[in-house]
């Protein structure tokens, strides 16, 4: 059964996938963080069937945009069913942010990824990521897989001041 229309905040967690070979309808997947606390953070599949919205997801946006979408919550009837929202209106609240500090000359295997307020520089070509805040402060370079312990470590660091 259908829920009433809700909305949500969040971030577009990755690129958008066409569900049709005419890209007319579009399947994503959105960041939701209401407390910006790492461990209430919520991936919730999203599906979009208006064409124009469909076109701006897959042309105008990108992996770390911040969101406002509103559709309806489509609940499992089964366990094996996904639970997913059916976007009917979709509004940009922020671009994805850009270090102030200039990063390496980027490269094809580059990329910038989002965790929650963080923004996160992935460069193939060396084994160290670099964070930022949204703002572009730097927080940090860690391995890949020390990104959540640098995170909780420089939350601490700004909750002690």
């Amino acid at each position: 059964m259908d829920t009433a229309p809700i909305v949500l905040d969040g971030f577009l967690e990755e690129d958008s996938m066409p569900s049709d070979a005419l890209g007319s309808t579009v399947r994503f997947r959105l960041t939701v963080s209401p407390t910006d606390e790492r461990t209430d953070e919520m991936v919730l599949p999203c599906n979009v069937t208006d064409p124009a919205l469909a076109h701006a997801l897959i042309h105008d946006l990108v992996p770390g945009d911040k969101l406002r979408v509103t559709g309806h919550l489509h609940l499992p009837r089964t366990p094996d069913e996904p639970m997913w929202l059916a976007v009917t209106t979709l509004a940009v609240l922020e671009t994805m942010p850009l270090p102030t500090e200039p990063a390496p000359a980027a490269t094809a295997t580059a990329t910038l990824k989002r965790y929650g307020p963080y923004v996160c520089y992935f460069d193939a070509d060396t084994p160290k990521v670099e964070i930022f805040t949204e703002d572009g402060e730097p927080v940090g370079t860690a391995e890949p897989g020390e990104i959540g312990e640098l995170l909780e470590a420089f939350e601490q660091r700004q909750g002690g001041e």
